[in-house]
């Protein structure tokens, strides 16, 4: 696997979702997986608009994600103490590999 960097600092993750057309999103835990809490996630190109065209009660009903602002998305990523760990910059090639943590 490529090397990682972990980012936590809001414009960095903003400009780094930015750079690969991804925006923030939140979707429901399942009970099943062990939580009520709400999960964060960064969904990109065609994906982003179509969790748009079909609304937040529809994404919601189907167990999907909902497209947020990013205030939103920070107070939730901030309260958890989560971090992104994305792949290192590569000339080039805009990887999209991420994945939130705690930190």
């Amino acid at each position: 696997m490529a090397d990682t960097r972990t980012l936590t600092d809001r414009d960095e993750i903003r400009d780094w979702a930015a750079a690969r057309m991804g925006s923030p999103a939140i979707s429901e835990a399942s009970p099943s997986v062990g939580g009520d809490d709400p999960v964060l996630s960064i969904v990109f190109d065609q994906a982003s608009y179509q969790d748009q065209d079909r609304g937040a009660d529809a994404a919601m009903a189907l167990g999907g994600r909902e497209i947020v602002e990013w205030d939103e998305w920070f107070k939730i990523f901030e309260e958890k103490q989560l971090a992104l760990v994305v792949s290192e910059e590569v000339p080039g090639r805009k990887d999209s590999f991420h994945e939130i943590v705690a930190r």
